[in-house]
């Protein structure tokens, strides 16, 4: 390709974390974006009215053209792909299986934005998975530049690029690692076009697996370490949220009905001496949970059918008239909580 020439990109992708990666490329001066591909508009909200994914919406913002096919295994939707004639596939997060047949159709290559350090994490919940596994001191999520094959995140990898994992929540991990991806990309691309980029593959004996996140996930394990169970709620902040129930009984000994929480990340408190993982404890640093190891001290709740309030808030509102000290247990959810 001459350089003088603009290599066509045909996108693909679906949630903001591929959005940002579109924004990214319709900037690059070396590439023109002849369509965009996302998944269908899909029910969402208490209304269940479709509603466009993000990366439609920014398509349309840049008047690119979108194309919404429910499937790439049919001729018709492969015969539409190929008459764009692209030189680059660029994918991130679009959430369709590409056969054999279409990764083979653009000049150059076809690129994936994972957000893994390939050969770990390959699958669906990178990100949640990184900051929930990540409670180690020192540990790191990434981004990987790969060639798209039929396995699944199994292509030879062209470039990574790391942070540090630290206090993020999946939220905020999601959105650093999309503008790290995005540019990243554009710099794989640079290389392509100059001749300078190589793609090494990836060990598969090292390759760990990132599942689907569930609700279930949420639910916090008090008999883990604390450190664990920070990582663990910030791993599912904000979605599905971190879930605990309290059982509490008031100054009169009466126990209270059990009361469902979602938590926002807390912190890491003292040495418990040994209490009860699980043990509910009202004192001065206000609301803790015993771990295996130490409290974990209580920032932001909220209680099934309210707002947020902090855990302070709590103890003087909901749950006014705690004994001091070691007041109920909390315990995962069961059906109906």
């Amino acid at each position: 390709m001459a350089q003088t020439q603009k290599c066509r990109i045909v996108f693909m992708g679906t949630p903001e974390f591929a959005a940002a990666s579109l924004k990214r490329l319709a900037a690059w001066p070396r590439g023109e974006i002849v369509a965009v591909y996302t998944q269908p508009d899909r029910p969402a909200g208490r209304g269940h009215k479709l509603a466009e994914s993000p990366v439609k919406k920014l398509a349309l913002q840049l008047g690119l053209p979108v194309l919404q096919p429910a499937s790439l295994k049919g001729a018709e939707a492969q015969a539409e792909l190929a008459a764009l004639k692209p030189d680059f596939l660029a994918v991130a997060a679009y959430g369709l299986i590409l056969p054999d047949a279409v990764l083979a159709m653009p000049t150059l290559d076809s690129i994936n934005v994972h957000a893994s350090l390939l050969p770990g994490l390959r699958g669906a919940a990178p990100i949640q998975r990184a900051v929930v596994e990540g409670w180690q001191p020192g540990a790191r999520a990434g981004i990987s530049i790969m060639r798209i094959v039929s396995k699944l995140d199994a292509g030879p990898v062209f470039a990574t690029d790391d942070l540090a994992i630290g206090e993020h929540t999946a939220g905020t991990l999601h959105d650093a690692l999309a503008g790290l991806g995005a540019e990243l990309l554009v710099r794989v691309f640079d290389d392509i076009l100059d001749g300078k980029a190589k793609a090494v593959d990836q060990d598969d004996s090292l390759a760990t697996y990132a599942p689907k996140i569930s609700k279930e996930d949420g639910f916090i394990d008090w008999s883990l370490p604390a450190a664990q169970v920070h990582a663990c709620v910030r791993g599912v902040t904000p979605w599905p949220g971190a879930r605990t129930v309290f059982e509490t009984a008031g100054t009169d000994g009466l126990k209270r009905s059990p009361l469902s929480l979602i938590l926002s990340p807390g912190r890491v408190g003292t040495p418990t001496g040994g209490a009860v993982p699980g043990s509910v404890h009202s004192g001065p640093e206000g609301l803790s949970v015993a771990c295996a190891d130490c409290w974990y001290v209580l920032s932001t709740v909220r209680p099934q059918g309210k707002k947020d309030m902090s855990a302070r808030d709590l103890l003087n509102g909901i749950l006014r008239g705690l004994p001091k000290g070691v007041c109920g247990v909390a315990r995962a959810p069961v059906a109906g909580e």
